[in-house]
């Protein structure tokens, strides 16, 4: 399947990475253990805020889109430095930043999918590359602080609410539905799974050993 890929204005991608950055800068300030120095804030605030969108070009064998203008780089620096500097006045407004993360999220989902099956991507590698693209960031945060990856822990679902709306999508593409009209579906279904997810503490059942797997049914 080909289809033309979900566009959005450049002021929102850029809005999308900023609010990346700026949740990376402000998860890498709270590290006091780490010790890390100005420099490393703002390292993780732009590795948080380009990275998704760096693994799905990377993916699609694509020049990433940070490569293609000068203001991807300039927004994720100046949202990381305003994250580090800001974040005592950003914690105050935790629940805002996690709503917008949650929108985040959808859009880097949207994109990703919908840029996957213009290229020609079959639907389930596009419904992979869309989570890629939402969670990358958070991937490789963990991974330059040498933290546990969150995506494999219990937790919030991030990931799983990126993979429900990224089949939704494609979904809606095999059925028909405007392009444009599914991919708002999908970031829609995504930021409320998100939401959702974070207001009740939903997260997927902890890994059993085989062994216990009678004694968890029970439970």
């Amino acid at each position: 399947m080909t289809v033309a890929p979900f566009t959005i204005p450049l002021w929102a991608d850029l809005a999308a990475v900023g609010i990346g950055a700026l949740q990376g800068a402000m998860f890498a300030s709270r590290i006091k253990e780490h010790r890390i120095d100005l420099l490393g804030v703002a390292l993780i605030g732009i590795i948080v805020g380009l990275g998704g969108g760096l693994l799905r070009d990377l993916l699609l064998n694509q020049l990433p889109a940070a490569m293609r203008s000068n203001w991807y780089l300039v927004v994720a620096t100046a949202a990381a430095l305003v994250g580090m500097l800001l974040i005592r006045i950003f914690d105050r407004l935790n629940s805002l930043i996690i709503a917008l993360d949650a929108v985040t999220i959808g859009l880097f989902a949207a994109i990703g999918t919908t840029k996957a099956l213009a290229y020609g991507v079959p639907e389930v590698p596009a419904v992979f590359v869309g989570v890629v693209a939402a969670v990358g960031g958070s991937i490789l945060r963990d991974v330059a602080l040498n933290l546990p990856i969150a995506l494999m822990h219990v937790g919030s679902l991030y990931a799983v609410a990126a993979a429900g709306g990224t089949v939704l999508l494609v979904t809606m593409v095999l059925l028909g539905a405007n392009i444009l009209v599914a991919a708002i579906a999908c970031v829609v279904v995504t930021t409320v799974i998100r939401l959702l997810s974070v207001r009740f503490g939903w997260s997927l059942p902890e890994q059993r050993a085989i062994g216990s797997w009678r004694v968890w049914r029970r439970a």
